[in-house]
């Protein structure tokens, strides 16, 4: 069993790929990736007394940037006594912004390094700042409140300055919300070397030995239509600039035009491609530019979850060629269309020939035969009673079921560990009992164990929640087995739904932010047979 991580923090997970990955089999290769730091996640390193001892996280609707420096600075009396326009300044809102100059720039609870981490921004990002700096104590440039809530240093993380050459080498930000927040290639073999900036076709002759092979290929069009039109060049591309690294970003080899090779089986989300010397380059999101033909594009899976906005039991078609079925005017059931393989359905409750078929709320009757029936849970906290929003996940149907209250509210198939019901700490078995997501990630790269023939680098693996020390939720990118097992102990969802869920989870990721944390404990998850 091997491991995947987050490379910044080279904070070792469980999990990892069954075999390498192949340019034309990506899918295959990756047989075995899941996820889950062996240690404490990125950014959160094992805990300080300081950490131990900060205050607890507020929440939106606590104290603000204004109260948390009078409580913990001035004992309060100060701040009454200071003008209003002081205390304004002190407030985001008034058109003031803050540019993230590092993978990770963490926001803080309080204007002090201590202060428990809130979450952190990705290079590039900008985010509403206050006008004036609550102190500087442990930060020479100041610490500045931020929208909604928290404090950023400014420093090695982040900057005033709004044409930082981060910013200006960053055209976009990830998409949230959409399955996919980049769009992800997988390396051919040879990898793709990183450059620099966009090269001169003398350079590319000169890095990679040869000339470039006349004609496009089958798969090259095919991977063209995949990625779609290329975006036109900014001024900073288009100047040829050498690309800054962000601060975090690992640079271990630097030549004139390049950083070496990626590693062998590596992915990346790509942030933008640009069309230069009659070939195509896409930009990471650590800033390397890598050849395009170099690597494959992802296949968009279909799977989709389903909505239940109705009464009902959420059921999915696990076969192929399934016919549905309507009533005609006698009441015969009549051949109507056809279900998709792994398609959702929400079912009444109503069957007819001696429970062969069963009826969906969207009018059709699908064989009973066919489908794949959610349990729905019970609640044994409370949750239900009380309103609010829970998870829960069985590992034998492979299902997700979310919920608010006593009412489902989404569900899906999902991939849990190859170990099964087996036990987690000797086998890749998913872990069972109940859990509260205590951090969100809008993306996070995972690798391989170094030491495994099997190393793979998947970067900006979408829709990270973790609910357990290496467990979490999270979409993946390089199979399409949902419904079967497949992970190294996380729970795999389609990018779809993995967006669907990290939007409608707790805590909350503000706009801007790539991550958010809340050790106190946000949606409930449990995980059982």
């Amino acid at each position: 069993m091997t491991a995947c991580s987050f490379p910044e923090a080279r904070a070792r997970h469980r999990g990892g790929p069954g075999q390498s990955l192949r340019a034309a089999a990506f899918a295959a290769a990756a047989f075995a990736v899941a996820c889950g730091p062996g240690e404490e996640p990125p950014g959160r390193s094992a805990r300080s007394a300081a950490w131990a001892s900060a205050a607890p996280e507020p929440s939106p609707a606590a104290a603000g940037p204004a109260e948390l420096l009078s409580a913990r600075i001035d004992g309060g009396a100060a701040a009454t006594a200071e003008p209003a326009a002081s205390k304004e300044a002190l407030r985001p809102g008034r058109g003031d912004k803050l540019a993230s100059i590092a993978m990770r720039t963490f926001v803080y609870a309080a204007p002090e390094r201590g202060a428990l981490k809130l979450g952190y921004l990705r290079a590039g990002a900008l985010v509403e700042r206050a006008a004036a700096p609550s102190g500087d104590a442990g930060c020479a440039g100041g610490w500045y409140a931020v929208h909604p809530r928290g404090f950023v240093c400014v420093g090695k993380g982040a900057s005033l300055d709004l044409d930082h050459e981060i910013v200006a080498a960053t055209p976009a930000g990830p998409r949230r919300g959409e399955p996919y927040p980049y769009r992800y290639v997988v390396s051919r073999k040879p990898p793709p070397h990183l450059y620099v900036h966009l090269p001169s076709e003398a350079e590319q002759r000169r890095v990679e030995g040869r000339s470039r092979a006349q004609g496009t290929p089958a798969w090259s069009r095919r991977d063209e239509a995949l990625l779609g039109e290329p975006e036109p060049l900014t001024p900073f591309f288009a100047s040829r600039r050498d690309l800054p690294k962000p601060f975090g970003a690992a640079e271990k080899v630097r030549f004139p035009a390049h950083r070496g090779r990626a590693r062998a089986d590596s992915a990346f989300g790509l942030i933008s491609t640009f069309e230069w010397t009659g070939r195509r380059f896409g930009l990471t999101t650590e800033l390397d530019l890598i050849p395009i033909d170099r690597t494959s594009a992802v296949v968009p899976t279909a799977m989709r979850g389903v909505e239940v906005k109705s009464q009902g039991t959420p059921a999915f078609v696990m076969h192929h060629g399934v016919r549905t079925l309507k009533p005609d005017a006698s009441g015969e059931l009549k051949p109507d269309g056809w279900a998709a393989h792994r398609s959702g359905w929400v079912l009444t409750g109503k069957t007819a020939a001696g429970g062969a078929y069963a009826e969906t709320d969207a009018g059709v009757w699908i064989p009973a035969s066919a489908l794949r029936v959610a349990r729905l849970g019970r609640d044994f906290w409370g949750h239900a009673a009380r309103g609010r929003k829970w998870i829960d996940i069985s590992i034998e149907l492979q299902t997700l079921v979310a919920y608010e209250g006593e009412r489902p509210v989404f569900a899906t198939l999902v991939s849990t560990g190859r170990g099964e019901l087996g036990d987690p700490a000797t086998t890749s078995a998913t872990v069972q009992g109940t859990f509260f997501i205590r951090e969100k990630h809008v993306t996070a790269t995972m690798d391989g164990d170094d030491l495994s023939e099997s190393s793979v680098d998947l970067r900006d693996v979408p829709y990270v929640q973790y609910f357990h020390n290496s467990y979490a939720l999270h979409g993946v990118y390089w199979h399409d087995a949902f419904g079967k097992v497949r992970s190294s102990g996380c729970v795999n969802l389609s990018p779809a739904d993995a967006a669907w869920l990290f939007a409608w989870t707790d805590p909350p990721v503000p706009e801007g932010w790539h991550a958010a944390f809340n050790d106190k404990g946000g949606t409930l998850v449990y995980i059982h047979a």
